[in-house]
């Protein structure tokens, strides 16, 4: 039996982890919400890394429980493959005691790994390899790289983004560590039965209100303490691999390490986050069974939230009516 499973996708700063919470609490009472989130993003399983990934504090999560945050320090490795097997412990559990498991995020890869029921071999890993080509795709542009993967591996090209460094990077790096192409991955996945059984939203915006609001994000993470917060973290333990990555991290790291004046941090930052969110719509709108609503610029106060809360709350009312019994 497959596993009823609402996902809500969209853009960095689109306004998905609010609408979430309302869309648990829709209709119940306090304490008693419909579903629980399943944060989508990966980032937000380290502990200590709040103002950066937006994590929601325990006000703003207003009693719905979520999951997936706040479970790995930041030195530890995290993976797509961890991130399936826990979202399936999650989705079980919340599923079992009645409630619906609302995967919320914006991790394209790690969202489809879940829905698709991707496989995974045993994990294999060169990180030595993975900076040298990181390094090259910065320097090079990572359609360089895409023109090597195409002759390793034509059918993973055929099939990865020529500007999806990431995805280009790990295929290579899979082609040259367990010497076989990771198309062979892709293939037996199609075979694979999904262990779900979703409906999936999309939030989206009108582009430039859409950047306004990642700018206006920005200004106020760094006013609340994200630098603050990174120089907390790199002086203690400091960051594994994985987290060092992060988003508004990286950036506020190459400050504190002289690479970068405060302001051009943050403008790094802007541009960075404005480049992320386009790529998470440019991921999202390639999966047709996304149902995608508009975001109302005017946020959670408008009439036009409202609107949007019912409108999804009625699809989803649609798939399973006992959910908002």
């Amino acid at each position: 039996m497959t596993i009823p499973l609402f996902v809500l996708v969209g853009p960095t700063a689109v306004g998905k982890t609010q609408l979430a919470i309302d869309l648990a609490l829709h209709g119940r009472k306090p304490g008693d919400p419909a579903g629980e989130v399943i944060s989508g993003d990966s980032m937000q399983v380290y502990r200590g890394m709040d103002i950066g990934t937006a994590k929601p504090t325990p006000a703003e999560r207003r009693g719905v429980p979520h999951h997936l945050i706040d479970v790995l320090e930041p030195t530890e490795e995290f993976s797509v493959a961890k991130f399936q097997e826990m979202v399936l412990r999650a989705a079980m559990d919340i599923h079992a005691r009645g409630r619906l498991p609302m995967l919320v995020g914006g991790t394209g890869l790690y969202v489809r790994a879940v829905v698709d029921n991707y496989a995974f071999p045993p994990e294999q890993a060169d990180w030595g390899l993975r900076a040298r080509l990181m390094e090259e795709a910065r320097r090079e542009g990572s359609e360089a790289l895409h023109v090597r993967l195409a002759q390793a591996d034509p059918a993973a090209a055929a099939r990865i983004h020529p500007r999806d460094t990431r995805r280009i990077v790990r295929a290579l790096e899979v082609a040259s560590v367990a010497g076989r192409p990771i198309s062979q991955d892709i293939e037996l996945t199609a075979a694979r039965p999904s262990l779900y059984d979703p409906l999936m939203v999309g939030l989206d915006m009108e582009r430039a209100a859409l950047y306004g609001r990642i700018e206006t994000r920005v200004d106020r993470m760094v006013e609340g303490g994200l630098v603050e917060e990174v120089a907390r973290l790199s002086g203690g333990r400091g960051f594994g691999r994985t987290a060092g990555q992060a988003l508004g991290y990286r950036e506020v790291l190459g400050h504190l390490e002289g690479r970068a004046t405060r302001p051009e941090a943050v403008g790094e930052l802007k541009r960075d986050t404005r480049r992320f969110a386009k790529r998470q719509l440019t991921w999202f709108r390639h999966d047709s069974r996304v149902v995608w609503f508009a975001a109302p610029v005017r946020g959670a106060d408008s009439p036009e939230y409202g609107h949007l809360v019912e409108g999804i709350v009625s699809l989803i009312a649609q798939k399973w009516k006992w959910v908002y019994n």
